[in-house]
């Protein structure tokens, strides 16, 4: 028996006109960014240099584009796309997954984020104090002792 070959336009073929693929639009960058984590196991929170990938629009459509092409390109924005899905935490040494409802942001998006020191303070004056408790209390006598003496 032999296979017939569906000629309607419901059923495309492997062969027959494919769309570009998506990296024909984009030029790629590798780079590292800071992220703060708490690891499950030990409760401690530290920064973590987190691996992304910045896709940038191109210029122009690439050769070849046909009129969707062309329209998907007009829509399409720059984002980062996080590599990595796990890290090992600094204090424990165990190994956790990053949360993975940031693994894709757009630059758009990430431009207008305040830091955290910024952050901070704006979370300080919308609670109404004054000024975040920066003051220490002294450390005991105890602790400050020369260590000479002791076995």
């Amino acid at each position: 028996m032999r296979a017939r070959h569906c000629t309607d336009s419901r059923h495309p073929r492997y062969y027959d006109g494919m769309g570009l693929d998506e990296r024909a639009f984009f030029t790629e960058k590798a780079e590292t960014r800071p992220g703060s984590y708490q690891c499950p196991k030990c409760r401690r929170t530290s920064e973590y240099a987190i691996r992304w990938v910045r896709r940038t629009k191109k210029d122009r459509p690439p050769a070849g584009a046909d009129d969707a092409d062309r329209a998907k390109f007009a829509k399409l924005r720059d984002y980062l796309l996080r590599l990595d899905d796990q890290v090992v935490c600094k204090v424990c040494g165990r190994k956790f997954d990053i949360p993975s409802q940031h693994s894709l942001v757009f630059v758009d998006q990430l431009s207008g984020l305040p830091d955290a020191a910024t952050l901070e303070r704006e979370i300080a004056a919308a609670s109404g104090e004054e000024k975040p408790a920066e003051n220490k209390p002294a450390i005991p006598a105890r602790f400050t002792r020369k260590s000479t003496g002791w076995k």
